[in-house]
């Protein structure tokens, strides 16, 4: 342990030059700004910024992708808050009571919180990532094909009752999004499936249309519906003085902030989009320990405390199976891989040998970039919650030509921002049903993941469905899945009994 502080030590060192702190600036900016519009993302982000780090020694040019990456975490909650736009995946979960925390007075408190929960993560994740790395790195390596199917499933199984108060209407969606990711080209075979000869959906349906349709498009549909007055009508506006969280918004976050560090850190080590799941499960399990999870849905700051948490923990401890391992778990770290690998660098167990001031010096940026975000991001809560003086009958109109143009840089395509009106549709109808969008988008992410790992999972047993519960960790999951599913039918049982002893 001393030894790690001691190289730590000396990634401040290095971090702290001149031009590093440019570079860490520079990715701190740019992420926000790519978190903010909806459809860019940290993925699209850092490969469009690659080219621009060609110049730059290999530390530089880590240091500005990476605070692109932990950036676009920040910035994402913004417009999910203040908008109900998501501005990248992990986000989704924000809008659910950030958006109604704001339509109360209280965006000031949220975006805020949103700014210390994260720096509180992504530091406690900084020091996991130093004195953990290796120990963990080994634990992911147990998770092959069949343990992350069975993850998958349970994931599903329990996330897709993160919101609403119907378990059946849940799956209900997750079942959709399960469909709508199989449409395109089979991830094994390459033939296309469901296409229907229309070229443009032989790489699926994207993600980003179907995120902003359901939240942004369809909360646009939703407002038009009210009479013209209401439009007239601006949300709640706090003054200067309740633009930040009180002590008691403080005393109500801290738990779950710490909580959702822990989550996002373990999950961050799991294949796959990390930072989804862990805002999902965060949310989830503030909402069951909750001594009032009637207020989940209607503006807890809790629902927003710990899962922007989780999230930005997340994307620390992707780093780990990266740097340690050379595997990105994570989309985004598979970026930052072929970044390393452009600039001569071969991630892997000989990385903190042969490169050690990249591994320590990219470590300690990234608590330098958490500071730097808290600044940028704390001192602008005023400005942003201003957004919400505009009228409805204003913001609408600027809501939906923001969510186009967001759309089409993502591909420069037309057929998707036709997907994200039809979307919209969909989630204008899905609320006046009173149907959840979350679980549909949770499905869409996993479903294809899910789908790859079931059958590499057979491939690798020759068919045999044994493969599932022979393995140990595989095993642990599907029971945890099991329960889950018997355990409300368990608890009405034993409510109605109780009632009628009674």
């Amino acid at each position: 342990m001393f030894e790690s502080l001691q190289h730590l030590i000396t990634g401040f060192t290095i971090a702290a030059t001149v031009q590093n702190l440019l570079y860490c600036l520079i990715g701190c900016i740019v992420g926000t700004l790519i978190g903010v519009l909806p459809g860019l993302g940290p993925i699209a982000g850092i490969a469009l910024l690659i080219p621009a780090t060609f110049g730059l020694n290999p530390t530089s040019a880590i240091i500005m992708l990476a605070g692109i990456y932990y950036g676009a975490m920040y910035g994402g909650s913004t417009t999910s808050i203040l908008l109900n736009v998501p501005g990248e995946t992990a986000s989704v979960i924000t809008c659910i009571d950030g958006y109604q925390m704001a339509q109360k007075g209280r965006a000031g408190p949220a975006l805020a919180t949103c700014a210390i929960g994260s720096f509180i993560a992504g530091t406690i994740g900084i020091f996991g990532l130093v004195f953990l790395a290796p120990p963990l790195a080994e634990a992911a390596l147990a998770f092959g094909p069949p343990e992350y199917f069975s993850l998958m499933v349970f994931g599903f199984i329990v996330l897709s009752n993160v919101t609403g108060t119907s378990l059946v209407k849940s799956l209900m969606m997750a079942i959709v999004g399960l469909i709508i990711g199989t449409i395109g080209l089979d991830p094994v075979t390459g033939d296309a499936r469901f296409t229907f000869g229309s070229i443009y959906l032989l790489g699926g349906i994207e993600f980003v249309a179907v995120a902003i349709g359901l939240f942004g498009i369809g909360e646009v549909l939703i407002n038009i519906e009210k009479p013209l007055e209401m439009l007239e009508q601006r949300a709640l506006v706090p003054r200067f003085r309740e633009l930040y969280p009180t002590f008691q918004d403080f005393k109500k976050s801290i738990k779950p902030i710490l909580r959702g560090t822990g989550i996002g850190f373990g999950v961050g080590l799991v294949p796959g989009p990390a930072p989804v799941i862990a805002t999902y499960s965060s949310y989830m399990i503030e909402r069951k320990i909750s001594k009032h999870p009637e207020e989940f849905g209607k503006g807890a700051i809790e629902g927003v405390a710990g899962p922007e948490s989780a999230n930005n923990s997340a994307c620390q401890a992707a780093f780990i199976p990266l740097f340690v391992l050379g595997i990105p778990f994570a989309p985004p770290t598979a970026i930052l891989l072929g970044a390393l690998l452009i600039h001569g660098v071969s991630p892997g167990p000989m990385l903190i040998g042969d490169h050690p001031e990249l591994f320590w010096g990219v470590i300690a940026s990234m608590y330098i970039g958490n500071f730097i975000l808290l600044i940028l991001n704390l001192p602008f809560v005023p400005l942003f919650a201003n957004i919400l003086r505009i009228p409805k009958k204003v913001l609408l109109p600027l809501v939906i030509l923001f969510c186009i143009t967001g759309m089409y840089t993502v591909n420069n395509s037309v057929f998707d921002i036709w997907m994200m009106l039809l979307f919209g549709a969909m989630g204008f109808l899905m609320r006046k049903w009173a149907y959840e969008g979350a679980p549909l988008l949770l499905a869409l992410v996993l479903g294809p993941k899910l789908e790859v790992a079931f059958r590499q999972s057979l491939m690798i047993s020759h068919g045999d469905f044994g493969v599932f519960v022979n393995r140990p960790i595989s095993m642990a999951f599907l029971l945890a899945t099991v329960i889950f599913l018997i355990f409300p039918a368990i608890r009405f049982l034993f409510k109605k009994s109780k009632k009628g002893g009674s």
